[in-house]
């Protein structure tokens, strides 16, 4: 017969395994995301030039009209 007294804790390494993995993982994911917006607003000063904007170009065409 099996010892009923005896404790397996296999299930519980398991169950302590994932959950720390599970943490870890999330450590990870936060730690990217916040790594990536830093360097999105570091890189992203200038705004982009939108809109009309006379060039020499333009000015000629203008002057031939």
């Amino acid at each position: 017969m099996k010892d009923k007294n005896k404790v397996d804790t296999s299930r519980r390494e398991l169950l302590k395994g994932l959950t720390t993995a599970a943490i870890g993982g999330a450590v990870v994911a936060g730690t990217a995301q916040v790594a990536n917006a830093t360097e999105t607003t570091e890189t992203v000063q200038k705004p982009k030039q939108t809109g009309y904007r006379e060039t020499q170009h333009i000015r000629d065409y203008y002057e031939s009209l």
